[in-house]
């Protein structure tokens, strides 16, 4: 196993970087706003980089597995997003390239690939969120047309999303996962309703779906009735990957040495790094995290070598979010009195109170609480592995 880069590895390296310097040169770095996020896409249109992890035959880069890890890297180190179009690009375009018809890849890519489409997913439901094959949204066939009737819930994006990708029960006879039907649905259809839900930290990222006799063509289903679990599984495995949050915890941790580093206000001199409890929680959330990107590179290495993620992406993501938990507690620990979102009304007005890190972070903390759910619980995780890695 071979963990340094290559001579060719290193120059696209050196690429990635003159890219981001180019659109976002010092002092104007990405600001997360539409206009800085277009201006973005539109130029990794131009450099042919817009889907970088799609195969060649749908207008991919046709990179490395080595490639993509250094790109995730670079654009997470200088804060702009690896890729554009939410979860169109990573998450449904995997599953229109295995297991879409020709008619679907034609129709649905070129909105992917442009980001004039954007997709959410439809899994989760009240009493079917870890245990995802007790979902109960049917769909009936009525010649031509599914009809859809029930409701997801924690539907990350649904409130700007066009279509939502969705796992529905078309039979109860057989073993659950052997029932479920993978269906594309128009967010437009009469029927579909979504409610906001707000987050503990005060964003709207969350919806509640609801299905009221909607009527789905049969040509938006996703290959065989029946076989949607099968589908969904490989969906997921790119999901619990991409939440190992590597890259995030690389930032967190220097930012983290670089606020505890700096006197505290008021102090003589006193800085949160010369506590010794606070330093040594520090240094041991970053060696757990250089064994954790050694494990990722060691999981590059064997995709590389033509494996597909299994256990591994679960083992990534259970450690990966018991590392980035670690490590936003720690920066609210920096912000100390900042870490208070508001402070009392001045003026009837509920005043945000000191730098703009301190609340980021805080925000970040705040969001970070839902990881151990996301993509899957920890103890599904556990499950995971316990069945693949333990064979119990």
């Amino acid at each position: 196993m071979h963990l340094d880069f290559s001579a060719e590895e290193s120059a696209f390296r050196g690429e990635v970087r003159a890219l981001i310097s180019r659109v976002f040169p010092p002092g104007a770095p990405f600001d997360g706003s539409p206009a800085d996020e277009a201006r973005w896409h539109q130029a990794l249109l131009a450099r042919g980089w817009a889907v970088n992890k799609f195969p060649v035959a749908f207008g991919g880069p046709g990179w490395t597995a080595a490639m993509n890890f250094i790109w995730e890297r670079e654009t997470s180190a200088a804060g702009v997003p690896a890729q554009v179009g939410g979860m169109g690009p990573g998450m449904l375009a995997p599953v229109l390239f295995a297991f879409g018809s020709a008619e679907q890849q034609q129709r649905f890519l070129p909105g992917i690939v442009a980001d004039t489409t954007r997709w959410c997913q439809g899994y989760s439901e009240p009493g079917a969120g870890s245990d995802l094959a007790a979902l109960r949204t049917r769909a009936v066939r009525e010649g031509e047309f599914y009809v859809v009737d029930g409701e997801k819930v924690w539907t990350s994006g649904a409130h700007k999303a066009d279509w939502i990708f969705c796992l529905t029960r078309t039979a109860t006879e057989a073993k659950r996962q052997a029932g479920i039907t993978f269906l594309l649905i128009d967010m437009r259809s009469p029927g579909v309703t979504v409610t906001p839900i707000i987050s503990i930290d005060g964003r709207h990222s969350f919806n509640r779906v609801t299905f009221d006799a909607v009527r789905v063509p049969v040509e938006n289903r996703i290959g065989e009735e029946g076989q949607g679990w099968t589908y969904a599984k490989g969906l997921l495995t790119h999901e619990r990957t991409g939440q190992a949050f590597v890259s995030l915890s690389l930032n967190l941790a220097r930012g983290i040495r670089i606020a505890a580093s700096t006197e505290i206000p008021g102090s003589q001199g006193d800085r949160l790094i010369d506590d010794p409890g606070f330093a040594k929680r520090l240094a041991g959330l970053e060696i757990e995290l250089r064994a954790l990107e050694m494990t990722e590179l060691r999981t590059l290495w064997e995709v590389a070598a033509g494996s597909a993620p299994g256990a591994q992406s679960s083992m990534l993501k259970l450690k990966g979010t018991d590392i980035v938990q670690g490590l936003t507690e720690l920066y609210v620990e920096c912000a100390g009195p900042y870490a208070a979102p508001w402070f009392p009304e001045v003026d009837g007005v509920a005043e945000p109170l000191g730098p703009a890190w301190a609340r980021r972070e805080v925000a970040r903390y705040l969001e970070g609480r839902a990881a151990s759910i996301a993509g899957g619980s920890d103890e599904i995780q556990r499950n995971i592995m316990a069945k693949h890695v333990l064979k119990i």
